[in-house]
């Protein structure tokens, strides 16, 4: 398995669905620009997709005090932008079937952790810069796509037990990803997210977050924010001492309040006990 065999298998996904694509078109000309009552509309005629927003939003990981009983409601609430993230999460899944098992995660807890990453950048860069915070929260919530595409291929290439064996004994996901197949998950999610036109900033930060060669100094802030989160929360550890203090060296790095940051991680871990206590 390689890095072409994982590009090919990304050409040959399905589209996403048609009311996935009306939407990215009302969300091309910027988040502020988004036609809101249009926005409901369609999400509203996608059965499926609305009671999916809405079961997201409702969910115990998120601690919201009142039930969103509404889409119109849920986006007053919540903003265009966290919508887009929602949708993106919902469309993604239902494209992209994985056993997450070699990540150590049932499909649940991988989901979780996913929504996890979304609401640390909010609560954490929301007190620094709130117009960044909302930008790159619904990337927070997707980018952890290409390790669906790499377990689906994992397992089609019966490569699941030497992935195992690598991914359980090494300290950097990373690493690991690019020394059994020459690429990182998070290069990966830049690729299907090209492949299915998404936003193209999306595509440069994920292509860029591992590659110098594919990084752009513009987008250097927007990288080095999504590195802290998934340095904090990731598949071999989400908040646990060890990656919220890994975390925090970066946060100290980009001269940022660690003492902030790190209440922070551990209001969002407090919130993220209480939802395992809860679901087991």
């Amino acid at each position: 398995m390689n890095l072409d065999d994982l590009i090919q298998s990304i050409d040959d996904m399905p589209l996403l669905s048609d009311t996935a694509f009306l939407i990215q078109q009302i969300y091309a000309y910027g988040y502020e620009n988004v036609d809101i009552p249009k926005l409901i509309k369609i999400i509203e005629s996608d059965v499926s997709l609305a009671i999916n927003i809405l079961k997201m939003l409702n969910a115990p990981i998120y601690g919201f005090s009142r039930k969103v009983s509404s889409i119109s409601q849920a986006v007053i609430l919540f903003g265009a932008q966290k919508i887009y993230g929602l949708i993106l999460n919902y469309s993604i899944n239902d494209k992209l079937k994985a056993n997450t098992r070699i990540f150590g995660l049932s499909s649940i807890e991988f989901n979780e952790m996913c929504h996890l990453q979304s609401s640390l950048l909010l609560q954490w860069y929301i007190t620094i810069e709130p117009k960044t915070a909302q930008f790159l929260a619904p990337l927070a919530l997707i980018m952890e796509a290409g390790k669906l595409v790499l377990a689906n291929e994992i397992m089609k290439k019966n490569y699941a037990k030497e992935y195992k064996k690598s991914f359980a004994s090494c300290n950097n996901i990373e690493e690991c990803e690019y020394e059994l197949v020459g690429t990182t998950s998070y290069f990966l999610s830049g690729e299907l997210f090209d492949y299915w036109n998404l936003d193209t900033v999306y595509v440069d930060i994920l292509r860029g977050i591992d590659f110098e060669e594919y990084s752009n100094p513009r987008l250097e802030k927007y990288i080095e924010i999504l590195d802290v989160i998934r340095t904090a929360i990731n598949p071999k550890g989400i908040l646990t001492k060890v990656t919220i203090y890994e975390a925090s060296g970066i946060v100290e790095d980009l001269n940022l309040d660690v003492k902030k940051f790190i209440k922070i991680a551990l209001n969002v871990k407090k919130q993220y006990e209480k939802v395992k206590v809860q679901r087991n």
